[in-house]
């Protein structure tokens, strides 16, 4: 049974008070850091759902946009071939692709949304471990100090407890320098795809556009 139940108990988690408490910080520790870090491959695996969705239904829109600049062409056509049954047709295509058109916007939009709320889940969930690790991190620096007092006062000589104090103080910063160089794991983000679409604005009445595409015929 894991120590939490849902992404926001990770988040809201005070891990001081939770290793304060416990009978053996350093198993909690560890326990804490396993969780967080199954966790975070759950999130990301969600984020990678989205982006693929996200292609998926990219190619759809594209799809759509080059039926609807088809069938804008044959209307087009048939008017200039003085077909207005045909273009009245080609008309009514045009308009239903362009409803799905804005459908499929309309959804791009949402994942556009989902998929930064799970980037920044899992940037604060990153976050959340790295605090966890440096606190395991401080409880092995404390361990291996106690274990250098300890050997320190069975030595007998003063010489020999400088120099391990010294010795202990090197590798101490030694790991700060380690430390310092740890980057937090940077969530391959993908960049947004641009998701908007002008919507096409249908013509009040199918005579209407009908009757501007003879003008443009004439005119032509």
């Amino acid at each position: 049974m894991g120590l939490f139940t849902r992404f926001t108990d990770i988040i809201n988690a005070n891990i001081n008070s939770m290793l304060d408490k416990a009978e053996d910080p350093e198993k909690m520790i560890k326990l804490i850091i396993q969780e967080m870090e199954e966790t975070l491959v759950d999130v990301r695996s969600t984020a990678a759902k989205y982006i693929a969705e996200k292609k998926t239904l990219q190619r759809q829109i594209d799809n759509t946009e080059k039926t609807i600049a088809s069938w804008n062409t044959k209307a087009q056509i048939s008017v200039q071939k003085g077909r207005d049954d045909l273009a009245k047709l080609a008309l009514k295509e045009k308009y239903k692709f362009t409803e799905e058109l804005t459908q499929l916007t309309q959804e791009m939009a949402r994942l556009d949304e989902y998929l930064l709320a799970v980037q920044e889940d899992a940037s604060r969930l990153q976050d959340k471990l790295i605090e966890a690790k440096r606190k395991q991190a401080s409880f092995v620096l404390r361990q291996q100090s106690a274990e250098v007092r300890l050997k320190v006062r069975a030595q007998a000589t003063v010489h020999n407890i400088d120099e391990a104090i010294s010795r202990f103080e090197r590798y101490e910063q030694k790991i700060d320098r380690v430390e310092a160089q740890v980057e937090a794991y940077d969530l391959a983000q993908p960049k947004n795809l641009e998701s908007e679409f002008r919507a096409l604005e249908a013509e009040a009445h199918l005579e209407d556009e009908l009757a501007q595409f003879k003008k443009q015929v004439a005119n032509a």
